[in-house]
């Protein structure tokens, strides 16, 4: 659930401002608007008091049960993971600063039909 949206949506519907929320909720409309901004997270009963003064409630429900993967889904994910892990290791940890090639022979050059100096 996110908290900040729902409070937003509530107060919105209600047709409140942040200010008239905060004074009916008794505080204040600097916290309301960290709370729908995310910046702070209220408590439970802090959010069940500030939505009934919207005029709504908090209503939690159970969602569909996880499903719980099988002992051969777990052994493949890990084997993925191993794998992933693997290839991450195997690249390199920072990038380097100039990229470096081979030099080239300028007999090489000519060799490979590069026309003559």
């Amino acid at each position: 659930m996110d908290a900040a949206a729902t409070l937003r949506t509530a107060r919105l519907e209600s047709g409140l401002s942040q200010a008239e929320l905060a004074r009916r909720a008794g505080t204040s409309q600097a916290t309301i608007s960290a709370y729908e901004s995310g910046s702070k997270q209220p408590a439970l009963s802090t959010l069940e008091r500030l939505l009934a003064a919207t005029g709504h409630r908090l209503d939690i429900r159970p969602e569909a049960p996880t499903r719980q993967p099988s002992a051969r889904e777990i052994e493949r994910r890990g084997r993925i993971l191993a794998q992933v892990l693997s290839l991450a290791e195997a690249l390199p940890a920072k990038r380097r600063s100039r990229l470096r090639y081979p030099s080239l022979n300028p007999l090489q050059l000519r060799a490979a039909g590069s026309p003559k100096s």
